[in-house]
């Protein structure tokens, strides 16, 4: 089932995508795992998602209403208590053929003025294609998202 569509960032950092693809995400009816590589980086999006201009709700993974968040906070490595169809992947984080299969969305998001984050989603797209993922790359480099091909 899985499709993974890489959001190529130059102009804004993620943390201003990710409202947008949150709330497409909430609206299309899934429940999200948003995958970091650490507890600082998830603090801070924590911050961010509960004082930004909208609401989303959400909670960071090891509280006792993991089950009922509709988007949980992970570190790399922690199990997602949601059951989520849709994944968000911040900074190269692992995200694995099989687990992409088996979800609807995953959204690959890397820093493009980072070459060591531009070749690991470069990685990330050989490893996911080449396990049978259908991919998109977006880029924002023309001041909008466009999908490239």
């Amino acid at each position: 089932m899985g499709k993974a569509l890489f959001y190529h960032l130059t102009r804004s950092p993620a943390e201003a995508l990710l409202p947008v693809l949150l709330t497409k995400a909430l609206a299309a009816g899934w429940r999200v795992e948003l995958r970091g590589p650490d507890a600082a980086r998830l603090d801070r999006l924590d911050q961010q998602l509960w004082l930004g201009d909208g609401f989303l709700p959400h909670g960071m993974a090891g509280g006792s209403h993991d089950a009922r968040q509709p988007i949980l906070l992970t570190v790399s490595g922690q199990e997602a208590g949601n059951s989520p169809s849709c994944l968000m992947a911040l900074d190269g984080v692992e995200v694995a053929p099989a687990e992409a299969l088996a979800l609807d969305r995953t959204c690959i998001l890397f820093d493009g003025g980072d070459a060591v984050a531009t070749g690991r989603a470069r990685d990330q797209w050989r490893v996911l294609t080449g396990g049978g993922i259908e991919a998109e790359y977006w880029s924002e480099e023309s001041g909008r998202w466009e999908r490239k091909r």
